[in-house]
């Protein structure tokens, strides 16, 4: 018999105090940084079903020093009191989730994004790393911008890597996405993730793809019933940015470029194995 799941929520320590649960509408960047600051080093650890942020050094093995981030037009940062007031009372009792993210990284430094299934109420057709949560729709801050409505979902997202003795090509005959979360997959080697990071989200106009860059990647679209179909995906969707308004577009997300913004430093330092955004 399979032991109950359960939700894994955010605690915060601050200054030796003792963790508490994290309101909703709390930002926990901020909580440490302070209002205009959006980075931060802090102390993880998994305790009882608690996963603990504090800004203590990490005292133990279990306890990993990381860097923690939100973007800048994060929801949580600019939310007014009077705006906090009008969310429901479901949404405000939630507490904030946590959510896992894999950088697979292949024997020749490729890394694996996988593309959300339209059908998905949250974040359809966003670009992200293999991961989930308890609740598959949900990841991350949803909406992402307060322009595009208040916020109905927070999570803290951590991101590992994973690195395989194996070719991208030797993983990907491994695959078996599940269709109803996921409608393609793709590999992105160092040159395009560091156009990828180069795009600014919240901008008005999207990138274009270096001259040095193909214009378009092989990707492997999923079907319905489970088929793997290879097709050529543009380059330029890849370099989507974030709207500021209206419709979201076919984009890798915010927390995904940080990620790999991270990997790449890790390729050339050494691999730093985890970091968290809001």
């Amino acid at each position: 018999m399979m032991e109950k799941v359960r939700r894994v929520l955010v605690y915060l320590s601050k200054e030796n105090s003792l963790p508490r649960c994290v309101e909703f509408v709390q930002s926990i960047t901020g909580h440490f940084a302070g209002c205009h600051d959006d980075r931060v080093m802090v102390s993880c650890v998994l305790e009882d079903n608690k996963f603990i942020v504090s800004d203590r050094e990490a005292e133990d093995i279990r306890k990993t020093p990381v860097l923690l981030r939100r973007p800048s037009f994060c929801p949580f940062k600019h939310l007014s009191v009077s705006e906090a007031a009008m969310l429901p009372l479901d949404i405000l009792d939630r507490g904030v989730d946590v959510g896992v993210a894999v950088l697979l990284q292949s024997a020749n430094q490729k890394v694996l994004l996988t593309r959300r299934a339209s059908s998905l109420a949250i974040f359809p057709n966003v670009w992200v790393p293999p991961g989930g949560h308890l609740e598959l729709d949900e990841k991350s801050v949803f909406p992402p911008m307060l322009s595009r409505g208040l916020p109905r979902r927070h999570h803290i997202v951590t991101y590992l890597l994973l690195q395989s003795t194996q070719t991208h090509l030797q993983l990907q005959d491994r695959l078996c996405p599940e269709p109803r979360e996921v409608s393609g997959c793709v590999w992105v080697d160092p040159s395009l993730v560091r156009a990828i990071v180069s795009t600014v989200d919240g901008a008005e106009h999207s990138g274009k793809a270096p001259a040095n860059l193909p214009q378009t990647v092989r990707v492997t679209e999923v079907c319905s019933d489970g088929a793997l179909l290879t097709s050529e995906l543009p380059v330029s969707v890849l370099l989507n940015t974030a709207p500021p308004e209206g419709p979201d577009v076919e984009r890798v997300s915010t927390g995904t470029k940080y990620a790999l913004e991270l990997w790449l430093k890790a390729m050339e330092t050494g691999p730093d194995s985890t970091s968290t955004q809001q």
